[in-house]
């Protein structure tokens, strides 16, 4: 008896799908083209920027001009934009006018003391809004909004009265002290900080952080580009301020720059406006570098507090 041997059925496999091929250039979406009417609203937009840049632009170039140019180039009819020769002795006129060097430092200081004071001021003023649990916090923030609505010469009389109280007239604790609280800046900490994740600070404080720790070891670090745009507002602030250190600074020794301005102003007279434009430059321009070298930093910083939460 003969046995036949039988093969196994054939296993039946799926068919392989064929590899995806990238769509072909043919059949891309093409981009839509731009709207007549779109074209011309972002000309307009362009051409009102540059408009808006012009105006802006063109007083503080004026007067950075002017500062090298002698009298009868100021005056001369029609207006002559250019110098004929740079010419330095409206610089060398300030400084033999007033204590230009000593007006300097009064700035620098005032400038850095009291950004300093300011900033840290709103940054443990807004962490114990958002970070430490207390009654009535919602409310004691309220009061810190309503007094971004109060104009600053509305204080000016009270804080005087204080001032020469105290006898710190003509001081640098009379131009500063009286400045050093910041709504604005307690606001836009307030906002960064309620963005910062809670764990981690609650892990902080398992692990037996106190509150400074928590604050100049986490908090500050996480919120520095809103620091940084606080930062540079204060100091532009503090560094232009006029109204305030003209009522309190009665003698040059104890003058900020923009007050030296006025007293400038005062030994030359309105007609001299060579020397008057070059003193205007030489404290215009700090500011005006920091701000294009910062400015980025600034805005960002500036967007980020000012999500609320």
């Amino acid at each position: 008896m003969t046995t036949i041997a039988t093969r196994p059925a054939p296993v039946e496999t799926a068919p392989v799908p064929p590899a995806a091929q990238p769509p072909s250039p043919v059949t891309r979406q093409r981009r839509r083209p731009l709207r007549p009417g779109a074209v011309a609203l972002d000309v307009s937009l362009y051409v009102t920027l540059l408009v808006a840049v012009v105006v802006m632009a063109m007083p503080l170039l004026w007067t950075v001009l002017g500062s090298f140019k002698n009298v009868v180039e100021i005056n001369a009819v029609p207006m002559v934009w250019f110098p004929s020769q740079l010419d330095w002795s409206n610089y060398a006129a300030v400084f033999d006018a007033i204590p230009l060097a000593r007006m300097a430092l009064n700035s620098l200081l005032v400038t850095a003391i009291g950004t300093t004071l300011k900033v840290l001021l709103g940054i443990t003023c807004a962490y114990a809004l958002v970070f430490v649990e207390v009654p009535g916090r919602r409310f004691v923030f309220l009061l810190v909004l309503f007094t971004l609505l109060i104009p600053g010469q509305i204080t000016i009389i009270p804080n005087y009265v204080l001032i020469a109280g105290l006898d710190w007239t003509n001081t640098y604790q009379g131009i500063i002290v009286p400045g050093l609280a910041s709504a604005f800046g307690t606001f836009l900490f307030r906002q960064q900080f309620q963005q910062l994740p809670r764990s981690i600070l609650e892990a902080a404080e398992v692990d037996g952080a106190g509150h400074f720790r928590r604050l100049f070891q986490l908090v500050v670090p996480m919120s520095s580009p809103t620091i940084a745009a606080v930062v540079i507002v204060t100091v532009v602030a503090e560094w232009n301020d006029y109204l305030w250190p003209s009522l309190v600074a009665r003698t040059p020794d104890h003058m900020t720059l923009p007050v030296g301005l006025t007293h400038l102003q005062d030994l030359e007279g309105v007609q001299n406006w060579g020397v008057l434009m070059a003193g205007a430059t030489i404290v215009t321009i700090p500011m005006l570098l920091m701000f294009l070298l910062l400015q980025r930093r600034m805005i960002a910083g500036l967007t980020a507090g000012a999500v609320t939460g």
